[in-house]
């Protein structure tokens, strides 16, 4: 099966995602078309499974997982938590920064995480369009029918996955991840709960300790 969807990434993701969604992937890619053609909808749809172009099904090391796109204009690249450098850094990811630089000492500035996707993390949100200033507003597409099915796929098929959960709601994704020994759970970056929480987390050391653990490299954050 072929679609403008799933047309740009790697062969083996493809095949896991269009093996899944097949009967309802065209549906996807026809309402798809049509709110791209008549709303201001984000990321570009040719960044939509941006996530899954960086590496290889069985190289997953790391999973960071978001609810939806950021929803103001130029922010969302399909990657989780991720803005093109030139962008306004949004909050979330500055407090993600600032606990970088308290957990590692690393000052980072530059707010596209490519690099890290480079490195094995998937940065995964759960609904992966999103409509202009309005947040979580293409979860009637069910994504996260997909989605889901990527996280449990990959905690029973690749091994030693570290998931990391932040905030309540990706904490309710822990039900579909049943062999993976290697979970971190805190609270959001968010602006409204940093403070109660994510600030002293460490969940970077952590992530690196563990892949120091299983003989992995560490990621360069």
């Amino acid at each position: 099966m072929n679609s403008s969807l799933t047309s740009n990434i790697k062969t083996d993701w493809k095949e896991v995602i269009e093996n899944y969604i097949s009967n309802y992937l065209p549906l996807i890619d026809t309402q798809l078309n049509n709110e791209y053609a008549n709303k201001v909808i984000f990321p570009k749809k040719e960044d939509i499974f941006k996530c899954f172009n960086y590496f290889n099904i069985n190289d997953t090391k790391v999973v960071i997982l978001g609810q939806d796109p950021y929803h103001n204009y130029n922010e969302a690249m399909g990657l989780s938590f991720s803005v093109y450098e030139n962008i306004k850094t949004p909050s979330s990811l500055k407090n993600i920064f600032k606990e970088l630089n308290n957990d590692l000492n690393i000052k980072r500035t530059n707010s596209d995480l490519s690099d890290w996707a480079k490195q094995g993390v998937l940065l995964l949100n759960s609904t992966l369009t999103v409509e202009l200033n309005k947040p979580n507003s293409h979860k009637w597409l069910k994504w996260d029918k997909l989605t889901d099915y990527i996280i449990n796929y990959l905690d029973e098929n690749v091994n030693n996955v570290i998931f990391i959960l932040m905030g309540n709601f990706a904490k309710q994704k822990k039900k579909f991840i049943n062999n993976s020994k290697y979970i971190i759970e805190t609270v959001h970056p968010s602006g409204l709960s940093a403070n109660k929480g994510f600030f002293g987390s460490k969940v970077f050391s952590k992530t690196n300790k563990f892949l120091e653990e299983l003989n992995k490299d560490k990621i360069n954050w």
